[in-house]
């Protein structure tokens, strides 16, 4: 079973977790790439920080839904050299994936992503609060 490691956006511990959701009892780390983030918010925004260098912005996937972000990518190796050639092995090639909870509701619809210099910032602007709609109630005698 391939298993992803599931991140918690309130800083509530990491579990792992199937493909199918279902809890995994150990993780295996050739699986699935984990992917580094910062994600802080300003006066009307939430923002994503990944560092992401050699990612090609068609083999990434952002996904925004119920208020939870998903990223999922690819890192692929364009040379391919043997194991016994190599003295130092420690970038991670392969398929990534990160999933976290948001802090605040954000206007997925206005949601930007952008590489630039090998980061990737996805821009959340957060929900108007202000839409405030005052009902009348209406009366019916019959």
């Amino acid at each position: 079973m391939k298993l992803l490691r599931k991140i918690f956006g309130d800083g509530s511990e990491d579990e792992l977790v199937g493909v199918d959701g279902s809890e995994a009892e150990e993780y295996e780390d050739n699986e699935a790439g984990q992917l580094a983030l910062d994600v802080y918010q300003t006066k009307d925004n939430v923002v994503v920080k990944s560092t992401i260098a050699g990612v090609r912005p068609e083999d990434l996937d952002i996904t925004i839904a119920n208020d939870r972000v998903t990223i999922k990518g690819e890192r692929k190796r364009e040379e391919q050299a043997s194991t016994d050639d190599y003295f130092v092995q420690e970038c991670y090639w392969g398929s990534f994936y990160r999933s976290f909870d948001l802090p605040v509701e954000v206007d997925v619809d206005k949601a930007l992503a952008d590489i630039k210099d090998g980061i990737l910032t996805i821009t959340l602007p957060k929900a108007s609060r202000a839409r405030t709609k005052k009902v009348k109630v209406k009366s019916t005698i019959d």
